[in-house]
């Protein structure tokens, strides 16, 4: 697992040159592109969301693509198109930009649901079927979708089917005075994101997404996760709970952060950092609930404090620490 840190330090590092004071969400968004999953990043305007993806991007040596979701955006716009070849009599698949290793899609919320569906199967099945023919996405595949969540004229609530294809959702904020003067004082006479380099290859980020598949993750941790995703669906002011999706993000999610942080198990503490993020955006409120400013995060954090931690065992045993230098899959069971 020290490999996975290592390696995670690196990426985290560059991409913190352009990315100021936000370790948590840089951190939190290499979990999401670990795991083969996506990012929502919803923000004001300002606050380095597309740079953030880029910085990503180039980081990792992957392919870069933005999609700037605008209401007369087509479907064929994002996935691509055939078109008929008067040279050869025949049709030729012209791939969209949905065809790239890392994908933004910048204010999503501003495209009529036709478009906003074209992403479905592609988020989810890793391809995309023009014209009756399937087309395989590239690996890895990561979309960070950003969305303004002050500005509601012209745009479109991403339906739920939507929400929860999206790995983790974050939010960066406003940096501290300090941090802004930094970043003020790196961008005197250029971005720093123009001079950002490679330091993960796509192969080493492969070998980094399969080794997180192999993180200890023992029956206790997955009965926590179980057990705080079902109080969800039972609490008084939400309508719509967390999806098996959600447990899936959560278990995935937690194998992450637990090789970022230099484990080969993952511990509730782990799944307490991403309940929030993982969970919130999967959940809809009560009407009832929304009028007294309830909101999908504070419920997330009230589960954590109710739902009970006893009895787990991160490591398998009861007693003293599983024997690090063996393989996660000949670890015992609780």
């Amino acid at each position: 697992m020290t490999m996975i840190q290592e390696a995670g330090d690196k990426v985290i590092s560059n991409v913190e040159r352009v990315i100021v004071g936000k370790h948590n969400e840089v951190r939190l968004s290499l979990v999401a592109l670990l795991c083969r999953g996506h990012l929502l990043i919803e923000d004001v305007p300002g606050t380095g969301k597309t740079v953030l993806a880029k910085a990503i991007a180039r980081s990792l040596g992957c392919s870069f693509r933005r999609i700037q979701f605008t209401p007369d955006l087509l479907p064929s716009d994002v996935s691509g198109l055939s078109i008929y070849n008067q040279k050869t009599h025949e049709f030729e698949f012209r791939p969209g930009p949905i065809m790239a290793q890392v994908v933004l899609a910048d204010e999503i919320n501003r495209a009529t649901p036709k478009t906003q569906s074209a992403l479905l199967e592609c988020m989810e099945e890793r391809q995309a079927t023009i014209d009756g023919t399937t087309y395989p996405m590239p690996d890895p595949f990561l979309v960070i979708a950003t969305q303004n969540p002050i500005e509601y004229e012209g745009t479109f609530a991403l339906p739920e089917a939507q929400l929860d294809r999206f790995m983790l959702r974050l939010r960066l904020g406003y940096p501290q005075p300090i941090e802004e003067i930094v970043i003020l004082d790196e961008q005197k006479r250029s971005h720093p994101l123009d001079e950002l380099g490679e330091v993960l290859s796509v192969d080493e980020l492969r070998e980094m997404q399969d080794a997180v598949r192999e993180i200890y993750v023992d029956s206790t941790i997955s009965d926590y996760i179980v057990r705080l995703v079902n109080t969800t669906r039972s609490h008084p002011d939400v309508y719509l709970g967390a999806s098996p999706r959600g447990s899936i993000a959560l278990y995935r999610a937690g194998q992450a952060l637990a090789g970022l942080l230099g484990r080969d198990y993952v511990i509730p503490d782990d799944i307490k950092t991403l309940a929030e993020p993982a969970l919130a955006h999967r959940l809809i409120i009560k009407t009832s609930s929304t009028i007294h400013d309830v909101q999908a995060g504070q419920v997330v954090r009230e589960l954590l404090e109710t739902t009970s931690i006893e009895n787990i065992h991160p490591t398998g045993q009861a007693g003293g620490p599983r024997d690090l230098r063996a393989p996660a899959s000949q670890a015992p069971s609780a």
